[in-house]
C-alpha cells in the first residue's frame, strides 16, 4: 500500500526542472501502421475524447544526450541524486526538458531491452475489483531487438492460446492447440519517452509504462476466450472486454528476486476514471507455475489469507525517478509501513518515510475497512488483493482527482515469498501524464 498518498493527494517527491530554451522534436516514421499497439491513439485524440477529465497527452520529444553503441554491455547504475524537484503539474503543457548530464544514456535503453528480450511463457489473468479471477489464458511472448545505437528497437510478438471448439467427435484425438499471433508495435527511444513515459529501474529490474488504449489486452481476451470465429455478438458468461475508448492503462512490471520470472500488472481505468479491470501476465523464461487460487476466490467462503500476509510491520527503501527516457533520480528514502486490522475489519496503517541522508521524516496515517479482498481507505483509495501475494491499488474515482487538479497514483505489489515484497507506485499529474515512479523493496520484521 503506497505510503506516498491517500486517495488523490500525494507526498511523493516532486521536482522543478530547468526548461531549456531550445526544444528538439523528433518524429519517426511508423513502419508498422497496420498493427494496433497499446499506445496507438494520438495524444490529441485522447484529449478530445476525455475532455471532461482533461487527460491530455501532449508530450514532446526531449533533447538527446550523446549515445553509445548497444554493442557494449549496458551499465546498470542509478543516475546521481539531484536536489531539483519536479512540479506535479509540470507536464500539463508538455514533458519537461532536462540537462544533458541527467539524460538517460543509450546504455540504459539497451538495458531495458535486454531485460525484455527472450521467449516468455505465461498465463494471462483478468480480475474484478474484488480479486476474483474472471479469465485465465495461456500466452507466449517473443521479444528481440534490431538496429544499433539510438536507432535500436524492440520487437515483440504475443501468441495467444485460442479457445477450443465445443464440438467433438467420437474416437477423435484432441487437436493441437492453436496460437493466434499479435504483433506489438515496436518500442524505441522515441516511443518510450513520448507515448509510454517509461519509469525504469535497471538495478532493481523493474519498470512502469503508460498507454492510452487497451487494444492489445482486448485482443488477448477475444482471441483466447471467444476464439477466431467470434462475431462480437455474444460473449461467454462473465467475460468483460475493456473499454474500446481511450483510457488510462498503466503497466507495472516487477522481476523475480530469486529466479527468471516476472509479473506484468495492468490497471485499466475507463474513460470516466473508474476502474475497468485488472490484468496480470505471470511469465517465466521456462515452465510457468499458475498462481494458487485459494478459497479466497469463492465469494461464499471468504478467507483472510491475503490480508493476513500484509499485516504487520514492513521496513525497506524506496527510489523515486522522473518519468521519460531521462529517468533522473528524484529522491531516496528509508520506509516503514505498519498495517493493523481489528476483529471488525477496521484497518489502520501508518506510513513513515525518512529521506536518505537527512532526519526529515514524513508520517501518513490511513484508516479504512476490509471487505473480503477489497480494502477501502478513507479519502477514496482502494486496494484489490490478488492471489500469488499480489495487490493493486488505485483511486476509486480519478475524475475527482482531475476535478480538484490533484495528482493520483497507481500501485502494484508482489510478495514473491513470505516476508519480502517489491512495490511500484506510478504517479500521474492532473492531466493524466505519468510524472514519476517509485520502487520499494521491503522486508517484514
Amino acid at each position: 500500500m503506497a505510503d506516498t498518498y491517500l486517495g488523490c493527494n500525494t507526498s511523493l517527491p516532486t521536482a522543478r526542472v530547468r526548461i531549456d530554451k531550445v526544444q528538439r522534436a523528433a518524429q519517426r516514421k511508423n513502419t508498422n501502421a497496420s498493427l494496433l499497439p497499446l499506445h496507438s491513439v494520438p495524444p490529441l485524440a485522447m484529449a478530445e475524447t476525455l475532455a471532461g477529465l482533461r487527460l491530455a497527452a501532449s508530450a514532446v520529444p526531449h533533447p538527446r544526450s550523446q549515445r553509445r553503441s548497444c554493442a557494449a554491455p549496458p551499465h546498470h547504475r542509478l543516475p546521481q541524486l539531484r536536489r531539483g524537484r519536479l512540479c506535479a503539474r509540470a507536464a500539463v503543457t508538455g514533458a519537461p526538458e532536462v540537462d544533458e548530464d541527467e539524460a538517460m544514456s543509450i546504455d540504459n535503453l539497451c538495458s531495458f531491452f535486454d531485460l525484455n528480450v527472450g521467449k516468455w511463457n505465461g498465463i494471462f489473468y483478468q480480475f474484478d475489483a474484488h480479486g476474483r479471477v474472471q479469465q485465465e489464458i495461456s500466452t507466449r511472448l517473443s521479444a528481440s531487438t534490431y538496429g544499433e545505437g539510438n536507432l535500436i528497437s524492440l520487437m515483440q510478438s504475443l501468441y495467444i492460446k485460442q479457445a477450443t471448439s465445443g464440438i467433438t467427435f467420437a474416437d477423435e484425438e484432441d487437436p493441437e492447440p492453436e496460437w493466434a499471433e499479435y504483433k506489438i508495435k515496436e518500442t524505441n527511444m522515441f516511443t518510450v519517452d513520448k507515448y509510454q513515459q517509461i519509469g525504469f529501474f535497471p538495478e532493481q529490474k523493474a519498470f512502469a509504462l503508460r498507454y492510452q488504449t487497451a487494444g492489445m489486452l482486448e485482443t488477448v481476451l477475444r482471441a483466447g476466450v471467444l476464439g477466431e470465429d467470434d462475431t462480437g455478438e455474444e460473449s461467454p458468461r462473465n467475460l468483460k472486454i475493456p473499454s474500446r475508448k481511450p483510457s488510462i492503462v498503466c503497466e507495472n512490471c516487477i522481476y523475480s528476486l530469486d529466479g527468471n520470472g516476472r509479473v506484468r500488472a495492468f490497471h485499466i481505468m475507463d474513460p470516466n476514471g473508474v476502474l475497468d479491470t485488472l490484468i496480470v501476465f505471470h511469465e517465466n523464461q521456462g515452465s510457468i507455475v499458475p498462481l494458487t487460487h485459494s478459497s479466497t476466490d469463492d465469494p461464499e467462503n471468504p478467507s483472510n489469507d491475503r490480508i493476513n500476509a500484509l499485516l504487520g510491520r514492513w521496513e525497506g527503501h524506496s527510489v523515486t525517478k522522473r518519468s521519460g527516457v531521462y529517468g533522473a533520480t528524484l529522491d531516496e528514502a528509508d520506509t516503514v509501513v505498519l498495517l493493523e486490522m481489528d476483529n471488525n475489519g477496521q484497518l489502520v496503517q501508518d506510513n513513515i518515510s525518512t529521506k536518505t541522508g537527512t532526519s526529515t521524516t514524513t508520517t501518513i496515517h490511513w484508516t479504512g475497512v476490509a471487505n473480503s479482498n477489497l480494502l477501502q481507505f478513507d479519502g477514496g483509495y482502494e486496494i484489490t488483493l490478488l492471489p500469488g501475494g499480489m495487490y493493486m491499488g488505485y483511486p476509486s474515482d480519478i475524475s475527482k482527482c482531475i476535478e480538484q487538479l490533484d495528482p493520483f497514483n497507481l500501485e502494484f505489489c508482489w510478495m514473491e515469498s513470505p516476508g519480502k515484497r517489491q512495490r511500484l507506485v506510478r504517479t500521474f499529474d492532473s492531466a493524466g501524464l505519468a510524472v514519476s515512479s517509485t520502487y520499494f523493496l521491503e522486508t517484514k520484521v
